[in-house]
């Protein structure tokens, strides 16, 4: 029905309206459509305020995810059962791995436990759910993001100090074919996207297929980075 105060949406269930949970902190531009369908979890947990949960709403081109919780657990899933083909090498790995006392990453992956414990020669990547649409090109962020610009200051620190570095945008928005930075939206991200490109960090884009009766799928396969970071597949 309506989203209101960012984490809250109004969800007519079964001919009733209840309050649900809304985990994104984004805009969800070109995502919200009065009377579209949506999908919602329901929990349990007495201890919980809001007992459903919104994790899809439809679009004219297709569904949309906009539980952004869900891209590093598809992220992670991915490493776990070896369809990043740039990652085979890497055989441990840590989430939300802290690298200061104000940020933690989401992911960092090491050739193996001793050198994920040691510290040294490690991989950190970090994920990115893009939920924003222009026409067919999937676009982030779809607000200003302080933090996602503190995100690539702290990649390419960490770069410079000789990790591998890399970031991950998982598209949850089916009709879109390829990927760019908003840059009308946060022209300052776009322009740290690209220095952070030209000192060495990864940017990836994968697609994900959705079927809310089946669930999401990633797609992994290597994607044609463009000069003026266009990603197509």
């Amino acid at each position: 029905v309506r989203r209101y105060k960012r984490f809250f949406a109004e969800v007519n269930l079964d001919g009733n309206t209840v309050t649900a949970h809304v985990p994104n902190t984004g805009s969800l531009k070109t995502c919200l459509f009065e009377g579209a369908p949506c999908v919602v979890s329901e929990s349990a947990n007495p201890l919980r305020k809001l007992k459903a949960t919104l994790h899809f709403v439809k679009t004219p081109t297709g569904w949309a995810g906009v539980n952004t919780a869900l891209p590093n657990m598809l992220v992670y899933e991915a490493w776990s059962q070896g369809r990043v083909r740039e990652w085979v090498g890497f055989k441990a790995a840590k989430r939300e791995y802290k690298i200061s006392k104000q940020t933690r990453l989401d992911l960092v992956l090491a050739r193996n436990q001793e050198q994920l414990e040691s510290g040294c020669d490690l991989h950190y990547v970090e994920v990115k759910n893009v939920t924003y649409a222009d026409d067919d090109v999937a676009r982030f962020p779809d607000a200003v993001t302080e933090r996602g610009q503190k995100h690539l200051l702290e990649l390419m620190r960490l770069r410079k100090e000789g990790h591998g570095a890399e970031l991950v945008f998982v598209v949850q928005r089916e009709g879109c074919t390829a990927f760019a930075p908003a840059d009308h939206i946060d022209p300052e991200y776009g322009r740290l996207l690209r220095e952070a490109r030209k000192n060495g960090v990864i940017i990836r884009a994968y697609a994900c297929k959705i079927d809310p009766t089946m669930g999401v799928t990633l797609d992994t396969r290597p994607r044609d980075l463009r000069d003026v970071l266009l990603l197509r597949w």
